[in-house]
């Protein structure tokens, strides 16, 4: 009994050692992703207060799933999906028009939210040890993920399901490493991609069929990613400034485009911040993904809120689903809750 409270207490301070890495890479990635907006806007009239919001509502939404996902670790992704269900059937009634396939503008956020609602109501699933429980919360996921389909946001119903999938093979998963590293290895190929279609370095049949009627993409699109990433190549070092683009872009300016934006994170992050913009979001995405790595859940729990979160990364590399603090307030909160200790477990022999 004696040996066993000892390794009890040496495996608790090993995890919480792994936590404090986590939380530390944490504190300097957000820090960072805060501080160089100011550094990028000296001196060239750049508005950096969007930015800001949005890094503040992860570190807030990040706090609130730490604490939460610690009191009620089944009842709090639980609200959190209901909450972002919400939020998206909300956003949909006030868009004006239909939701298109490719996320562009506010319906990028909106499937965003569904597939972080997905990924939080599958957590809430893999944390409770009652069969019927789970069974009723992966029908949430799932009613969630038909939700996008009667919102009229095909994109979000995909993704859904697709979070909804990953979660289901994450449950027969004992180790998470390959796991973390197949959701790694999917976002950088979706941002290797839309880096390759900017630079127009793709075969012409393939971006044909990426622009043509069936495709995913408009040309309209890309000539906004080709301008974001012009700027970017001849402003590499600290970029237009935050929020310029739409002054400084030439495609921005058409009717199409009335926000100004080139509706793609990483290159707007590249043109309006410089290479060190675009890197610092990345390296908030791998953050996350790490802190999931080191989390002490189950790997299910770990897996499925890194689907969801894979999903938000894709979203946002080829539209424009970080523009509504909602979204990444949400991405934070998942995170958060997904790598809580609950308290019923923090004390060892407890």
């Amino acid at each position: 009994m004696g040996l066993t409270r000892i390794a009890s207490a040496v495996g608790a301070d090993a995890d919480s050692d792994r936590r404090n890495v986590s939380d530390a890479m944490g504190v300097l990635v957000l820090g960072a992703c805060a501080g160089w907006p100011l550094i990028s806007a000296a001196g060239r009239d750049g508005r950096p207060e969007g930015v800001l919001l949005a890094v503040l509502a992860v570190a807030a939404g990040y706090a609130a799933g730490r604490m939460s996902g610690a009191l009620l670790p089944v009842a709090a992704p639980c609200a959190g999906a209901l909450a972002g269900l919400g939020l998206a059937c909300a956003m949909s009634q006030a868009a004006p028009g239909p939701q298109v396939t490719a996320p562009l503008g506010q319906a990028g956020a909106i499937a965003a939210l569904l597939a972080l609602a997905t990924g939080g109501a599958c957590c809430a699933a893999w944390a409770t040890p009652v069969p019927a429980l789970r069974r009723g919360l992966l029908l949430l996921a799932a009613g969630i993920a038909v939700s996008g389909a009667v919102l009229g946001s095909a994109a979000g119903c995909v993704a859904s399901t697709a979070v909804l999938l990953c979660s289901l093979a994450a449950g027969r998963m004992r180790h998470r490493g390959a796991g973390v590293a197949g959701l790694a290895l999917a976002a950088a190929v979706v941002t290797g991609t839309v880096l390759a279609v900017a630079a127009n370095v793709l075969p012409a049949g393939l971006v044909s069929a990426l622009e043509g009627p069936e495709g995913p993409l408009t040309a309209h699109r890309v000539r906004l990613w080709r301008d974001a990433l012009r700027l970017a190549r001849r402003h590499a070092a600290l970029g237009v400034g935050p929020d310029r683009f739409g002054e400084v872009g030439g495609a921005a300016s058409d009717a199409l485009a009335p926000d100004g934006r080139p509706h793609s994170a990483l290159l707007q992050q590249a043109a309006e911040q410089g290479l060190v913009g675009g890197l610092l979001l990345a390296a908030a995405f791998c953050w996350l993904l790490h802190a999931l790595w080191r989390s002490s859940r189950a790997t299910p729990v770990a897996l499925t809120a890194g689907a969801a979160l894979t999903a938000l990364a894709v979203f946002a590399a080829v539209g424009d689903a970080l523009s509504s603090t909602t979204v990444p307030a949400g991405a934070g909160l998942l995170a958060g809750l997904a790598t809580a200790r609950p308290w019923a477990t923090a004390v060892p022999g407890g």
